[in-house]
């Protein structure tokens, strides 16, 4: 798997926890979904993404081009 689907499904895996701890346990854990979505957000237009720093350190290789 390639770090951009990494990040892609760590982001989901994420943001469905978020939204699940937030109906069952307390609402305040939304602030994780919103700290995702704007950490999503800022990447598309910035290219930092800390996640894909680390899974590069972990020896996952990028894709070579997005596929349609």
């Amino acid at each position: 798997m390639s770090i951009e689907r990494t990040v892609l499904a760590f982001a989901g895996a994420m943001i469905l926890i978020s939204l699940g701890l937030a109906h069952f346990v307390s609402p305040a854990w939304l602030w994780l979904t919103a700290f995702v979505g704007l950490n999503l957000f800022q990447s598309a237009f910035s290219g930092f993404c800390p996640l894909a720093i680390m899974l590069r350190k972990l020896g996952l290789k990028p894709a070579c081009a997005i596929k349609p």
